[in-house]
C-alpha cells in the first residue's frame, strides 16, 4: 500500500478524523522527508511504519483539545508534533520554534511543498521569539512542564493553553509545575498527552 493508504488506515484505527487533503499533504511531507532525513539525520524514524507513528502522535489530542485560534510549537524538529498539527488544521496561524539550521531549513521547505502558508518557521529558540500570547502552546520531548512555562512566559498569559507530549513522569511534572487541577492527562500506550487548560 502507498503511504497514504497505510496513514489513511492508521487514523481510522486510532479514531483520527482528518480530510483527505490533509492526508495527500502528509504524503508530500513524508516523501521530502525521507530525503532529507537520509543526508541530514533530521529524526530517528527511518521507516514507514516509524513516521506514520510519529504522525499518529502528533494528531491524536485532536481528538480532545479546543481548537485553538493560533498555535506555537517549541521544539519542532523535524516537524512533530507543530507541523504535523498545522497540516491538519489550516485555518489557524502556526509558529514553529525550531533553532537548529538543518531542522528549520526543512521546515521553511517542506511548508511551502506542502502549500501550507499558514506557518511561520522561527530559528530562534522560544525565549528569544516576540509575540502576542499565543491560544496554544506545544512541545515534544523538549524540557520538563515547568522549564517550558518558565521558557514561554513573553508568549503566554492567562488564557494560553498548553499541549505537552509527555511519557510516564507526565503526572509527577504537572504536580511540581502547580497544575494538575487544571491538567488533563490523556493516555495512549507509553504517550502521555499532558492538556493544561486556563489556571
Amino acid at each position: 500500500m502507498s503511504f497514504q493508504d497505510d496513514l489513511r488506515l492508521r487514523c481510522i484505527e486510532s479514531g483520527i478524523d482528518i480530510g483527505e487533503d490533509t492526508i495527500e499533504r502528509l504524503g508530500v511531507y513524508a516523501k521530502h522527508f525521507f530525503e532529507w532525513n537520509s543526508i541530514h539525520n533530521l529524526s530517528g524514524a527511518k521507516s514507514k511504519d516509524a513516521l506514520i507513528d510519529n504522525i499518529i502522535d502528533s494528531l491524536y489530542p485532536l481528538k480532545f483539545i479546543e481548537k485553538p485560534k493560533n498555535l506555537l510549537d517549541v521544539g519542532t524538529g523535524a516537524g512533530f508534533p507543530g507541523l504535523i498539527l498545522a497540516t491538519a488544521m489550516p485555518d489557524i496561524e502556526v509558529v514553529l520554534s525550531e533553532p537548529l539550521n538543518k531542522r528549520s531549513s526543512f521546515l521553511r521547505f517542506v511548508s511551502f511543498q506542502m502549500g501550507l502558508e499558514h506557518i511561520k518557521v522561527e530559528k530562534r529558540r522560544v525565549e528569544q521569539l516576540e509575540y502576542e500570547p499565543f491560544c496554544l502552546i506545544t512541545s515534544r520531548a523538549v524540557t520538563d512542564t515547568s522549564l517550558l512555562f518558565d521558557l514561554t512566559k513573553r508568549v503566554s498569559d492567562n488564557n494560553t493553553r498548553y499541549l505537552f507530549y509527555k511519557g510516564s513522569r507526565a503526572e509527577d511534572e504537572a504536580l511540581e509545575a502547580g497544575v494538575r487541577e487544571c491538567s488533563q492527562i490523556v493516555e495512549r500506550g507509553d504517550r502521555r498527552y499532558l492538556y493544561i487548560n486556563e489556571c
